[in-house]
């Protein structure tokens, strides 16, 4: 009897995939655990979130890290996720050679609103599976933030975080790998503005 699989890639597969012309920056699509994912479009709030976190992230840690928006990371489980934002140690020229490592990374944050539960289940397993520390959800639908860290896994052999919390907008939070510096949520969170 032939059961019929689906084709996994290896990151070096996919790179070969990119390198060859066949995946374009515009198919938006990022492997994870070795499947060709394709990534949903971003609605207006989702980018402005992430335009607003980015340059606030900038602007607090200046050269202290690099602040990736929407840029791909590599990770061990034939993963190259490109989350929203990425805090990485050094500086951008360091990843010319590849992209950061699960090492590499102080902090990944994904905004979600269509894709929340996709977010909380899979983004979350894959990251915490790679020993990602610190992994935050801007959750748009509930206006909160959902801050996971200490990574584990479970006599079942799935991964998730020992901790989760919820922050609120009118809170200010701790940026992992940088206890000195607060994020101000309600700086975050896009309201609409009337006309």
């Amino acid at each position: 009897m032939n059961i019929v699989t689906p084709k996994r890639f290896t990151i070096d597969e996919y790179h070969r995939l990119i390198e060859l012309e066949f995946l374009q920056e515009s198919d938006r699509i990022e492997l994870i655990r070795g499947e060709l994912i394709q990534m949903v479009a971003k609605g207006t709030p989702h980018t402005v979130c992430g335009s607003i976190l980015c340059r606030q992230l900038d602007r607090l840690l200046g050269d202290r890290a690099v602040i990736r928006g929407q840029d791909p990371i590599t990770l061990p489980n034939q993963s190259e996720p490109e989350p929203d934002v990425a805090i990485a140690r050094g500086k951008d020229e360091d990843y010319l050679p590849h992209h950061p490592y699960p090492e590499d990374i102080f902090l990944v944050i994904e905004i979600s609103d269509s894709t929340l539960n996709y977010d909380q289940t899979t983004k979350l397993e894959v990251y915490a599976e790679a020993g990602i520390s610190d992994y935050w959800i801007v959750n748009l639908n509930l206006r909160q933030l959902e801050r996971y860290s200490q990574p584990y896994q479970t006599a079942q052999g799935e991964y998730n975080y020992l901790s989760k919390q919820i922050s609120l907008p009118h809170k200010s939070v701790a940026i992992p790998g940088f206890e000195d510096v607060l994020l101000d949520l309600s700086r975050i969170f896009p309201t609409v503005v009337s006309a």
